[in-house]
């Protein structure tokens, strides 16, 4: 995962999720599917694929998936 498209592709077919780019500025209660056990699915998913630790609470406070994102390309 080396971009935000790669991020936004990863959502995709690792949940199965049809989200786009565009999604992922969604906040979560507009994204069509979307429930709390995706957002740990997601969590568990990003740790395994990145190899970074990626805690839960700074999860649950993120806004949409591009806040996501940030949590996991941040430094």
């Amino acid at each position: 995962m080396n971009t935000f498209s790669d991020f936004v592709d990863l959502v995709r077919d690792e949940l199965g999720l049809p989200v786009t780019v565009e999604d992922a500025e969604l906040g979560f209660d507009e994204l069509s599917g979307w429930d709390s056990m995706l957002l740990l699915w997601l969590v568990a998913i990003l740790e395994r694929s990145t190899g970074r630790r990626i805690t839960v609470p700074d999860v649950l406070e993120a806004e949409n998936l591009k806040s996501i994102y940030a949590l996991t390309v941040s430094d």
